[in-house]
């Protein structure tokens, strides 16, 4: 009976030791690889040179983008069947014509669509909010609370006010999770750790904004009618949690969301999380990681995502002489000064490991007594 007490007492208390204590959104950047989004361009014949050249222009190493060139006559996959035979309901539809496939919820999700040339002006890869977007992530920023605006300017500045008004209180009162440093909590990347949000607006009207804007008002149709601005909280490499009639945006579901990004992260397998992935196109490995990229996102296998268990890697030192990317100070942005950065978590964990080990040890030999007597 005292070995299997002490065996339990050990691997109780050494599966609170190596729990992910890192925050949900710092996890998320530095572990979790933004789903793909499927760019389907269907063609009847063999495309033209101008074609081709357009249609790869749709395609890049740095998004998270798949291109698939289907021929009407060739054999199609069931989901692209599907696809193609409601497309083909259209009489006036015009080949090559291209539809962006999203996964939303687990769900595959048809959502922007139009002719090769329409594609071409649309920016679906990047544009300029996804870009800030990115380099706030990717310079320290915890979250970035996307608004798309509606017509109604009072109901856009209230929200707006709102989410900076909360977030600058959350970012001072809201504090790092404890733990941070021990395995399986280690961080992997020098971007400082800290509390930071910001909000950044979207016009609808611009005309570089078309494609995320359709995606983002395509979840509230009616909302943005009716005058409703959208609010979308984004943490990680570009991962929506939701999508906010603002309406419903009140102080507590501000508070309430932004403690679940900065909570330690108790479930690491990102397909049991909220949200969506958005089209980005960021080179978020080599900005995260630098020189050590490759070796970093090879050890951060497919089956350690699926099992979400913690690896154990060397924290690497990280980029020579990172950059700063400058945030714009109106960016509606707040901090706190805490951070942690990974030589200090390297530095601790070893410590803290050994201090663990002899806790345990010390607990189980005291339960072993108290069985003997």
């Amino acid at each position: 009976m005292k070995p299997l007490l002490y065996i339990v007492s050990f691997l109780s208390l050494t599966t609170v030791a190596t729990a992910c204590n890192v925050p949900v959104f710092r996890y998320a950047l530095e572990r979790w690889r933004p789903d793909t989004t499927d760019v389907v361009v269907f063609h009847s014949s063999p495309l033209s040179d101008a074609e081709q050249v357009a249609a790869q222009n749709l395609n890049s190493p740095d998004a998270n983008v798949k291109l698939v060139l289907q021929a009407t006559d060739a054999v199609m996959d069931d989901s692209i069947v599907l696809l193609w035979e409601e497309l083909g309901k259209q009489p006036d539809l015009q080949l090559p014509y291209v539809v962006v496939r999203s996964f939303v919820a687990g769900t595959q999700v048809n959502g922007w669509r139009g002719s090769l040339a329409e594609a071409e002006t649309t920016k679906l890869l990047t544009s300029p909010v996804r870009r800030e977007l990115s380099q706030r992530l990717l310079s320290g920023h915890s979250a970035v609370w996307l608004v798309v605006k509606s017509n109604d300017e009072a109901r856009n500045t209230a929200v707006v006010s709102l989410l900076q008004e909360e977030l600058q209180r959350l970012s001072a009162e809201i504090p790092l999770p404890e733990g941070i440093g021990l395995p399986g909590s280690e961080l992997f990347s020098e971007i400082p750790l800290l509390m930071r949000f910001s909000v950044l607006e979207i016009d609808p009207t611009d005309s570089d904004e078309q494609f995320l804007t359709s995606l983002l008002t395509g979840f509230e149709p009616n909302s943005i009618g009716n005058g409703q601005p959208l609010v979308v909280p984004v943490f990680g490499r570009g991962r929506a949690l939701e999508v906010i009639p603002a309406g419903q945006v009140n102080a507590g579901l501000i508070e309430d969301l932004t403690l679940f990004l900065c909570g330690a992260c108790s479930c690491q397998v990102k397909e049991r999380n909220p949200g969506f992935d958005l089209l980005i196109s960021a080179k978020w490995d080599v900005e995260l990681f630098g020189k050590n990229a490759a070796a970093i996102a090879t050890q951060f296998s497919t089956a350690d995502d699926e099992i979400g268990l913690p690896v154990l890697l060397e924290i690497p030192s990280g980029r020579e002489n990172p950059e700063v990317i400058a945030v714009d100070e109106q960016d509606s942005s707040a901090s706190v000064a805490t951070q942690v950065t990974p030589q200090e978590s390297n530095s601790t964990s070893a410590v803290a490991w050994i201090v663990g080990l002899l806790a345990v040890f010390a607990i189980g030999l005291a339960v072993s007594r108290s069985v003997i007597r």
